[in-house]
């Protein structure tokens, strides 16, 4: 096998719940359930990098909207 690894050269996207959790994925399968892109197409990279300015606050929503600090 030669060449570079899928993951060098696959574009992803940023994907998130409505829980406002991220995650990456990649660009070419389709997004699963219950999920939604919010960024890319972009390097895996990219979007990781993405996802650390975006997920500032790893507290679901629900618990962020249950203790009174989220909308």
């Amino acid at each position: 096998m030669t060449g570079m690894p899928v993951e060098d050269t696959a574009e992803f996207v940023v994907v998130c719940n409505n829980d406002e959790q991220y995650s990456i994925w990649r660009a070419d399968v389709p997004v699963p359930e219950g999920w939604r892109p919010v960024g890319g197409p972009d390097s895996r990279s990219d979007c990781l990098r993405d996802i650390a300015e975006r997920w500032t606050d790893m507290r679901p929503l629900s618990l962020r909207r249950a203790t009174g600090e989220a909308p």
